[in-house]
């Protein structure tokens, strides 16, 4: 509710603190080996892991404060608001063919390079970050608080935020990078898998928001993400991205530039190339995955007391 309200804190916000602070920490502990990356993952993610689970076993004594302190620390992790935020806002630029402006807005929703981009393909990037974001960025940090509590949101908003720090195929991060990729994939691996059924049971609130287009049963999303989740570098992007491309109806994929490095990716759903209005219709999808997420974090955490 706090992040619907009120969005990601302006000023002084954690992830933002914990970002610097990992990157200091780089500059001093940085070599291009594995072993170094995987000590350097360690650290960051104790320095904070740990804490938070003092911290939470000793709130459990007092029930409000225990309350405010997980409501407080999911406000911190989760960035839904945020991600649908930016996501809109590059909806008008597109619509009106204003590139210059769409491609300034992108970097702040995925790290492919937007030169190049024409609209179908910002459009696809928007809607690509949007499925996968709304499962690292709200569906896994509301799982792992439900099982774990605190230290579970901590931890694996530290784990997801090396990951973009450091977990790139890059020439620098390629072995110092691996460890902090591989966690990352471990921590979303069930959450990207939650975040496609989900979205596959979600998929028919969409009904009538494209017209012309036939409401996607959830059967059929299922049936697409697991012929396509498979086919995405990432073992799990793929299943959120797949999902969405089959809920909305389009399809996802193809080549992307990171970093001056292409990769070709296939493509994943079998109907039309997307265009701006689907990004609205990704936007609202997404809320409702929120949304269910939500419920079955609450109904997990009455579950484990």
């Amino acid at each position: 509710v706090l992040d619907a309200l009120l969005g990601d804190p302006r000023r002084g916000h954690p992830v933002a603190a914990f970002g610097r602070a990992a990157a200091a920490l780089e500059a001093r502990d940085y070599a291009d080996s594995r072993r170094r990356g995987a000590a350097h993952t360690a650290a960051c993610v104790l320095a904070v892991a740990v804490p938070a689970a003092v911290l939470h076993r000793r709130a459990r004594a007092w029930p409000l404060a225990e309350t405010a302190a997980v409501a407080s620390a999911v406000w911190a992790v989760i960035g839904a608001r945020s991600l649908h935020h930016e996501a809109e806002r590059s909806v008008v630029p597109l619509a009106s063919h204003d590139l210059r402006a769409a491609r300034a807005i992108l970097p702040s929703l995925c790290g492919r390079d937007p030169s190049g981009l024409d609209t179908k393909e910002i459009t696809r990037a928007v809607i690509e970050s949007v499925a996968e974001n709304t499962s690292d960025a709200v569906v896994a940090p509301l799982l792992w608080g439900a099982v774990a509590g605190i230290p579970g949101l901590v931890a694996y908003r530290a784990v997801n935020t090396l990951d973009a720090m450091v977990g790139h195929r890059s020439a620098r991060y390629l072995r110092f990078g691996w460890a902090s990729a591989r966690l990352d994939d471990v921590a979303n691996w069930l959450p990207a898998r939650v975040t496609a059924a989900l979205t596959a049971a979600c998929a028919p609130l969409l009904t009538g928001l494209q017209p012309g287009s036939p409401p996607a049963a959830p059967a059929a999303v299922v049936r697409i993400v697991r012929r396509d989740g498979g086919r995405h570098p990432s073992p799990n992007a793929g299943q959120c991205e797949a999902a969405f491309a089959a809920a909305l109806g389009i399809r996802l994929g193809g080549t992307n530039v990171y970093d001056g490095v292409a990769e070709t990716r296939h493509e994943l759903g079998e109907g039309r190339t997307p265009d701006p209005g689907d990004i609205r219709r990704a936007i609202l999808l997404s809320r409702a995955v929120t949304v269910s997420a939500t419920a079955l974090a609450v109904l997990i955490a009455l579950a484990r007391r």
